[in-house]
Order: structure tokens, then C-alpha cells, then sequence
């Protein structure tokens, strides 16, 4: 049996974070569920999750912060930016500071999120 990844999530509006958390914790562990930049900052280094669902729109500190921080750090870290904002100039500014993959929320089953974590972790087991 494959392990199951070990997942973080960032996200400000509780319900969605309910229904991340419940979508992937199907097929994931999900090891934290946070709700500000600086909250998964901390959490992404004490839990040392396999990936970090991560919303643009953090308090605090913003989720391309965020993100430059936590690949800084541990350059292996698979970041997805799971967001509304479907801007492709902030898409690539997501990929440059070192996000894995940028995954529109607008998707609607989360389908497409539970996808790509399966895909990063396969890629880098």
C-alpha cells in the first residue's frame, strides 16, 4: 500500500478549509490546517508536511511570501497555491519564488487538488 501523503493546509475562510480538509483527507493525512501566513510558516517547518495546500490570501503573511519562505528554507518542499485568482502574471510569480503547482479553486470537486499531490508525490517517491 502506497503511503499516504502527509498534507498541510493554509486557508482564511473556514468553509473551505472544512471542505479541503475533507476532500483530501480521503486519500491524504492531513497533518494541519491553518488560517494566517504566519501560522503555516511555523507549521510547515514543525510538521514537516509532504505537500502545502496553500491560499494566496493569508493574513498576515501572503501565500507568494509564504511560499518564497518555505522553498527557501527546504528547497524540496512540494508548495501547491490552491486560489481563486486565475492571474497568469501571479501564477508565474508563484512558480519563480518556487511553488510545485498552482491549482484554481474554481475546479469545484477537488478533483483536480487531490490530483496534483498525487502527482507530486509519486513524481518524488
Amino acid at each position: 500500500m502506497a503511503k499516504r501523503p502527509r498534507v498541510l493546509t493554509a486557508e482564511d475562510h473556514p468553509d473551505v478549509a472544512k471542505a479541503v480538509s475533507r476532500v483530501l483527507s480521503l486519500d491524504c493525512d492531513v497533518v494541519g490546517n491553518v488560517a494566517d501566513g504566519d501560522a503555516v510558516l511555523e507549521a510547515a517547518q514543525r510538521l514537516q508536511p509532504d505537500v502545502i495546500v496553500l491560499d494566496l490570501h493569508l493574513p498576515n503573511v501572503n501565500g507568494v511570501e509564504a511560499c518564497r519562505q518555505i522553498t527557501q528554507w527546504n528547497p524540496q518542499a512540494k508548495v501547491i497555491v490552491f486560489t481563486a485568482m486565475n492571474d497568469p502574471d501571479v501564477r508565474q510569480r508563484c512558480f519563480e519564488v518556487g511553488a510545485s503547482a498552482f491549482v484554481s479553486k474554481m475546479s469545484g470537486d477537488g478533483d483536480d487538488l487531490l490530483t496534483t499531490i498525487q502527482r507530486l508525490c509519486s513524481d518524488h517517491s
